[in-house]
């Protein structure tokens, strides 16, 4: 892949406390494959598809054993720094101040006032995903929030944002649906989605954002991941964009599936806000 503009997408890992097992869950469920584990940076582990880097899994680190398991997304910064300051001016919380990687990187770990993590990457010589779109790589990712006035104008603040509300349509299904897009300046697909958490979501789950991986075919991803000790907890639905299902693998990290090339129904209009 090129270089990422600012506030894209470029990268995804999580922490799990039996990585072994992550491996063989994933490499089932996704087809990835795995390099040597990096002693120097925590045993960190990244996953391959088709021998493209799309991921890592990394086990805890010191005094974090007690952390859920789950995916983190991180987003392109040229300027790691910069990109803390407005996080903080805008209301978010760093979790983790900007960080060297070697020569790999720089990365920082954040929260957006209403809750969900994420992380930011500036890259050196990693510069974030090889493949996406593809079987087995990342394809798209939606920030649900309880709070959706706190994300969407901490999003904007944090990166260079245009949004658009989807409308509803005709669909009964997606009466009352909160959803927006947002794009990036030059860009002509958008690159992230938000969805306001609704009360189908027990009070207990907190806003998170949710990444999708590809597959050729949606039923047999979920099924094998159930097989394998992963739980449904939406879908496979058909949809415009996609045949998708909405999981958590054995550990308790959610992700989706979503075959692209299975889709239904016409595409739903965006409208400026």
């Amino acid at each position: 892949m090129t270089d990422f503009p600012e506030g894209a997408p470029c990268w995804a890992d999580a922490m799990f406390k039996d990585v072994e097992g992550a491996k063989r869950f994933y490499g089932e469920v996704l087809g990835w494959t795995f390099g040597d584990a990096s002693s120097e940076y925590g045993n960190y582990t990244q996953a391959y598809a088709d021998g493209k880097a799309v991921a890592a899994v990394v086990p805890p680190m010191p005094g974090g054993e007690d952390m859920p398991s789950a995916w983190c997304l991180y987003f392109a910064t040229a300027d790691a720094a910069a990109t803390a300051g407005r996080i903080r001016a805008a209301g978010g919380n760093l979790l983790m101040e900007p960080m060297q990687v070697g020569e790999f990187g720089t990365m920082l770990l954040a929260q957006e006032p209403s809750g969900a993590v994420f992380g930011c990457w500036q890259p050196g010589q990693h510069k974030g995903f090889e493949k996406m779109g593809e079987n087995g790589a990342y394809a798209w990712a939606e920030v649900f929030t309880r709070d959706p006035g706190k994300a969407d104008e901490f999003l904007k603040a944090v990166f260079p944002y245009s949004a658009q509300r989807m409308e509803p349509g005709d669909d009964p299904a997606a009466a009352g649906m909160d959803f927006k897009v947002f794009s990036l300046p030059g860009h002509e697909q958008p690159v992230l989605g938000r969805m306001r958490m609704g009360e189908e979501f027990p009070p207990e789950v907190p806003s998170y954002i949710q990444l999708y991986f590809t597959v050729p075919d949606c039923d047999a991803a979920v099924k094998k991941a159930k097989d394998l000790g992963g739980a449904l907890h939406f879908g496979p639905m058909d949809s415009p964009f996609g045949r998708f299902a909405a999981l958590t693998d054995p550990q308790g990290a959610a992700f989706a599936v979503i075959d692209m090339s299975t889709t239904s129904g016409e595409m739903p209009r965006l409208s400026d806000e």
